[in-house]
C-alpha cells in the first residue's frame, strides 16, 4: 500500500509536465496544419525571379517577408507567354513579383513597391555609356539575354539586340567584341562592382542612367478572404527588414538608400552596426520612389545602431568598423553571381 502511494504520488508530481509538452506539442501540430499558404506564380527573369538556389532576389526577399508572419509562399514558374493567364484566372493566388497595369488591378490587389528593374547600359572600358534613351544608340548592338520579360519598350528602340544565354554570355559577347553594349541590371552590377572590382575597373564602362526601369509589386488575387490583411501584413515588414540588414543581405549589397524616419527622403543604412571605416560610394536605391527629394548637398544622413546621424562625422567610431568577415559570411549561404573575364 505504501510502494503503491509512492507511486501515485510520482505520478501527479510528472502529469502536469506531461500535461504541458502534451499541449504545446498540439499547439505545434495545430499551428503546422494551419500554417497559411501561397500558391504563386511567375516567370524565370534573373536576378529577381528564378528557381530556389539560382539568382532569385525577388523571391527570396517575398517569402523571407511571408516568413515572418508565418505565411509559406511557392513559386512555380511558367514561360513568359502563360504568365498573365495563370496570374488572372485563378490557377494561382497571386504572384511575388509581379508589374502593374489596368487588367491587373481589377483582379489583384498590389503590395507597395519593394524593388525595382533597373536596366543600365554597359560598354568596354572607354566607351560612350551616356545615352538616356534607346533611341539614342540606333545602330548599335546591344545584348540582352533571351526569354527576360524586357517589355515593349525595346520593341522598335533603334539599336539592334542581340540574344544571349546568361549575364555570363552577355558579358562575354561584349568583351569580345561581337556587341557594343550590354544591358545588365543594378543589381547585377552591384554585385559585378563589389566581387570583381579591378575588372569592373579596368574593363568596363557602366553607364548611370538607367534605360529600363520598372517597380516590382507582390500581388495577391482579390477573391482572397484575407487578401488586404496578407499585403497590410507584407508591407510592414518591408522597412524592418532594412532596419535589421535583411534586404542587404538577400540583395548582396552592403548598404541601402532608404526613408526610414518617414520624412519624405532617404537615409543612408549599412546591412549591419559594423558600418565599414569610410562613408559608402554606394547604396542601393530599393525603388525611385525612395529616393526622396535631394537632401542639401554632401548632407547625407546615416541610421546606424537604429540611430539617425546628420552625417558620417557625427556616427560614432564604435561603429565604423570593417564589415569584410561578416560580407564574406553572409554571401558564402546565399546565391550569387561568377563571372569569367575571358
Amino acid at each position: 500500500m505504501r510502494r503503491a502511494l509512492v507511486h501515485t504520488r510520482r505520478v501527479g508530481r510528472w502529469l502536469p509536465s506531461f500535461v504541458i509538452v502534451s499541449s504545446v506539442a498540439a499547439v505545434a501540430l495545430l499551428g503546422a496544419v494551419h500554417e497559411r499558404q501561397l500558391r504563386l506564380v511567375s516567370t524565370a527573369w534573373s536576378p529577381f525571379t528564378n528557381a530556389p538556389g539560382q539568382p532569385r532576389f525577388a523571391l527570396d526577399l517575398v517569402e523571407a517577408a511571408f516568413g515572418r508572419i508565418g505565411v509559406k509562399a511557392t513559386t512555380s514558374l511558367v514561360e513568359p507567354a502563360q504568365f498573365t493567364a495563370s496570374l488572372l484566372t485563378g490557377a494561382f493566388d497571386g504572384s511575388g513579383a509581379a508589374w502593374k497595369d489596368a487588367e491587373r488591378e481589377r483582379v489583384l490587389l498590389f503590395s507597395q513597391p519593394y524593388l525595382e528593374n533597373r536596366l543600365v547600359l554597359i560598354g568596354r572600358r572607354g566607351a560612350d555609356v551616356s545615352a538616356t534613351t534607346f533611341k539614342a544608340l540606333a545602330g548599335k548592338r546591344i545584348a540582352i539575354v533571351g526569354g527576360y520579360s524586357y517589355g515593349d519598350t525595346i520593341e522598335g528602340a533603334g539599336p539592334t539586340f542581340v540574344q544571349s544565354r546568361t549575364e555570363q554570355d552577355s558579358l562575354s559577347l561584349l568583351l569580345a567584341s561581337t556587341v557594343d553594349y550590354m544591358l545588365m541590371d543594378e543589381l547585377v552590377v552591384a554585385d559585378i562592382q563589389t566581387n570583381y572590382p579591378e575588372q569592373a575597373g579596368t574593363r568596363l564602362q557602366i553607364g548611370t542612367t538607367p534605360l529600363l526601369k520598372r517597380a516590382l509589386y507582390l500581388a495577391v488575387r482579390r477573391s482572397l478572404p484575407d487578401a488586404e490583411s496578407l499585403i497590410t501584413r507584407f508591407n510592414a515588414q518591408l522597412k524592418s527588414m532594412i532596419v535589421d540588414g535583411t534586404y542587404h543581405r538577400l540583395l548582396h549589397v552592403d548598404w541601402i538608400n532608404a526613408d526610414i524616419d518617414g520624412d519624405g527622403r532617404t537615409e543612408l543604412v549599412p546591412r549591419s552596426d559594423k558600418a565599414g571605416v569610410a562613408p559608402p560610394q554606394r547604396a542601393y536605391v530599393v525603388t525611385s520612389a525612395e529616393s526622396g527629394p535631394p537632401r542639401a548637398p554632401g548632407a547625407p544622413q546615416f541610421y546606424v545602431g537604429r540611430t539617425l546621424y546628420n552625417n558620417w562625422t557625427d556616427v560614432p567610431d564604435s561603429y565604423k568598423v570593417s564589415n569584410s568577415q561578416q560580407q564574406s559570411s553572409d554571401k558564402s549561404t546565399l546565391s550569387t553571381f561568377t563571372f569569367t573575364w575571358k
